[in-house]
């Protein structure tokens, strides 16, 4: 057996579990932008992305399945918890440019990874940071990608700097 033989043709059952987070942290950011450009509705836009965009395939790619509780969480929590979210993002944004003013696709990552910081404390920060850079490479430059690191490590290092250390 080779080193590129993968866990499950090796007999191991292959862990999909953070692949399904990872999508459902994608879709959530393609839903909340969808929701911020079309004023759809969160219950429409659940719906909507459920039946016909999680776990679809795309231009002949097949998506991973989503995790639909993260998914559902991450979008519900960024509407339910805007008012706290917005003004710290204002905050850690670069004075002059408050979130208003950031493009749709970058804010709508920005909104998700500060409300996984804020209200899913049982997810390492680190985590956090690294699947919305992740998230956001999918999408937009490498200078907005390298923006969202940096905003996000610095919300995360304030909000919960028991988890850096000193």
């Amino acid at each position: 057996m080779n080193n590129s033989t993968d866990a499950k043709s090796a007999g191991k059952p292959v862990n999909h579990k953070p692949l399904r987070k990872s999508a459902a942290r994608l879709n959530a950011v393609q839903a909340l932008y969808q929701m911020d450009v079309a004023q759809t509705p969160l219950p429409e836009i659940l719906a909507q992305f459920e039946s016909h965009w999680i776990g679809r395939e795309i231009e002949g790619d097949e998506i991973a399945s989503a995790d639909l509780t993260l998914f559902r969480d991450v979008v519900g929590g960024v509407v339910r918890e805007q008012r706290v979210i917005d003004p710290m993002l204002d905050a850690a944004l670069v004075k002059g440019w408050p979130l208003k003013r950031i493009e749709t696709v970058l804010r709508a990552v920005l909104r998700a990874g500060a409300y996984e910081l804020h209200g899913r404390p049982d997810i390492p920060a680190r985590v956090v940071v690294a699947e919305y850079v992740n998230v956001a490479a999918a999408f937009l430059d490498r200078e907005e990608t390298g923006m969202v690191n940096a905003v996000l490590d610095g919300l995360a290092r304030e909000m919960r700097a028991g988890e850096f250390g000193s």
